[in-house]
């Protein structure tokens, strides 16, 4: 999975998601040179659900029937 900058170029590339017991471990590359291990622990996530408005959740849904 990529991440794109506004301007569309490579921002980080996820190359794998490992579970960990201390939460979940992202394996990546950031703009293609520098690696990456960062750790979503669960407060982490449950913060980041306070991002996602309705319309965010519609548009994530609709993103998946997209190509």
């Amino acid at each position: 999975m990529k991440l794109y900058t506004s301007e569309r170029t490579d921002l980080m590339e996820v190359k794998s998601l490992e579970p960990t017991a201390e939460g979940l471990v992202i394996h990546g590359q950031i703009m293609g040179a520098m690696p990456l291990n960062a750790l979503l622990t669960p407060g982490e996530l449950r913060r980041a659900f306070r991002l996602l408005h309705p319309r965010a959740v519609l548009k994530l849904m609709w993103m998946l029937f997209q190509r």
